[in-house]
């Protein structure tokens, strides 16, 4: 059965069991659902036109991949993905870094895209998946960056020890083990590092509060939100409608997952 005719049954069997008064909950599944069908076909366009490269942003150029191991593709390729994020990455990079160690890596769009945007850096991409650590070394392989982009399993909080010293840029997005990998008693070395960790209180309650309380004493802390941001689309999405373009970005978010860049503290 094509992916049409999958996501047309599951809305008769949705339907078939609608309620005459839906509540919020359920409507709201309804048009997630709905919603990642569209950004699924706005994304088959935009490969037929453009393969898997990506169109902007910092990682304008990355040769990515056709399927997501997991979380929304569409914005990924068009380089609008976490867009908030950008301008702290570009100082990163102008500043220079010896390492970026990126826990949470999945297929490897911010490992492989930061290889890519520093190549004097080595990036140490962890993943307790095995299809994703694969997936990862593909996706180095495939932009020539694999003799840079060393890919291991579980990372402790011990671990960051071995990069004491080095201008170091931690990204981690665990699903709230956020909070179990970023413990500054167990790894002093974390108090000169560079960090942007996103919070996921949706899975772990307090995680965003646990971390700022961790790390204030020996960092700038910068909460950034998701925005709705304006980006330069290729030339046909003129052609799109005002909800194609909204769904074309979306990243799927449940509800917020604050970011936290922290810079550690001069002197």
């Amino acid at each position: 059965m094509s992916l049409n005719g999958e996501v047309a049954d599951q809305l008769r069997r949705t339907m078939a069991e609608w309620p005459a008064d839906p509540n919020d909950n359920q409507l709201n599944n309804l048009m997630r659902m709905i919603a990642r069908w569209r950004q699924y076909r706005i994304g088959q366009v935009y490969q037929r036109r453009h393969g898997t490269i990506v169109w902007g942003g910092v990682f304008q150029g990355m040769d990515y991949v056709a399927k997501a191991t997991e979380g929304a593709l569409t914005p990924r390729l068009l380089g609008a993905y976490e867009a908030e994020l950008h301008p702290h990455l570009r100082a990163l990079a102008n500043e220079g870094l010896d390492a970026v160690i990126d826990v949470g890596c999945a297929e490897g769009y911010y490992a492989v895209g930061l290889a890519r945007m520093m190549p004097q850096v080595t990036v140490h991409a962890h993943d307790i998946d095995e299809k994703a650590r694969a997936a990862c070394r593909a996706l180095a392989d495939k932009n020539g960056v694999g003799d840079r982009v060393v890919v291991g399993g579980e990372f402790t909080p011990q671990d960051f020890e071995a990069f004491a010293g080095q201008r170091v840029l931690v990204m981690v997005d665990a699903e709230g083990a956020e909070v179990d990998v970023l413990q500054p008693e167990l790894s002093p070395a974390l108090g000169g590092f560079n960090i942007i960790v996103e919070t996921h209180d949706i899975y772990r309650e307090g995680a965003l509060a646990t971390l700022m309380g961790r790390f204030s004493p020996t960092h700038d802390i910068i909460r950034v939100d998701q925005q709705f941001l304006p980006f330069e689309p290729p030339p046909w999405f003129d052609q799109l409608g005002h909800l194609d373009r909204l769904l074309a970005v979306w990243e799927w978010r449940v509800v917020p997952t604050p970011w936290l860049v922290m810079r550690p503290k001069a002197g």
